[in-house]
């Protein structure tokens, strides 16, 4: 009888093990397979979208995220931000209604964007490439005195952006900033790279 007992829990152990070691393979083979369907590096840069949560984004602030290997600023645009841009002169800027196809179809017009608060645009300067200081109070001193109603100042060459990211006249960057592909999948995210409608 003791060895009868003895085997019963010989037996035990080893459906115990062997459960346990199956779990462990089972998890082995579903962490890749999981991880397989995240895109990959070479992916997000090549294209793959990201998604943005502005949930914590203050009115004023910006947020920096990365879309096919470049940086994309996020701006909650205040109600006073929203107003300076609209009183920018259309003759001080060098494209005003965003004629040069620097941004979707939905992104033309005085804010370049979907909503007036939210501005979303690839943070390099269409001159070199540099990346511009964001200056959005009024009269910032490196932007070049009390006209500056708040934008985009690169220092590398003197080019300046208003809050919308259009240029102004006779600057070194030919065009404005360029707005990525982008849409709202709900009130606090963005996708960056995809424009259609949220499926």
């Amino acid at each position: 009888m003791a060895e009868h007992g003895i085997n019963k829990a010989r037996r035990r152990f080893l459906v115990g093990a062997t459960s346990v070691m199956g779990a462990v393979g089972m998890a082995g083979v579903a962490v890749p397979f999981v991880a397989a369907w995240r895109p990959s590096a070479r992916a997000r840069a090549a294209g793959a979208s990201v998604q943005a949560d502005i949930s914590k984004l203050r009115p004023g602030q910006r947020m920096t995220v990365e879309w096919r290997g470049r940086p994309v600023w996020i701006i909650r645009r205040t109600p006073e931000m929203i107003a300076r841009t609209q009183a920018v002169s259309p003759t001080a800027l060098a494209d005003p209604d965003s004629r040069q196809p620097q941004q979707p179809e939905y992104a033309q017009g005085g804010l370049r964007s979907r909503r007036p608060d939210i501005g979303v645009l690839i943070g390099l300067c269409t001159h070199f490439g540099c990346s511009p200081l964001y200056r959005p109070e009024p009269g910032a001193a490196e932007a070049r005195g009390g006209d500056w109603p708040g934008g985009f100042y690169c220092p590398c060459h003197s080019s300046r952006f208003d809050l919308a990211g259009r240029v102004y006249t006779n600057m070194p960057a030919p065009t404005n900033l360029e707005v990525p592909p982008y849409r709202f999948l709900s009130e606090a995210i963005i996708e960056v790279g995809e424009d259609g409608e949220p499926g």
